[in-house]
């Protein structure tokens, strides 16, 4: 059960921070660098391999920073 919420936390991380940026671009770099060290430590918490897990978070990371608008996140804290 900790390591579905280890999960469920690197999962909740990466969508929540995939959207920094104010182009398609930017957002999808740093989604994929988000991604990618979040899937690697998820990956090495499981004892799973954490180039794999580095592969996967990133390209889940750049997806979803590549498919979410510049509205989507208010950085803005006025």
């Amino acid at each position: 059960m900790k390591n579905l919420a280890i999960v469920a936390f690197c999962i909740a991380t990466t969508a929540g921070l995939a959207a920094c940026g104010n182009s398609t671009g930017e957002r999808a770099l740093s989604g994929g660098g988000i991604g990618a060290g979040t899937g690697a430590l998820g990956a090495a918490v499981l004892g799973a391999d954490p180039v794999a897990g580095a592969a996967v978070g990133g390209a889940a990371g750049a997806a979803t920073g590549a498919l979410t608008d510049e509205d989507d996140i208010d950085l803005d804290f006025d």
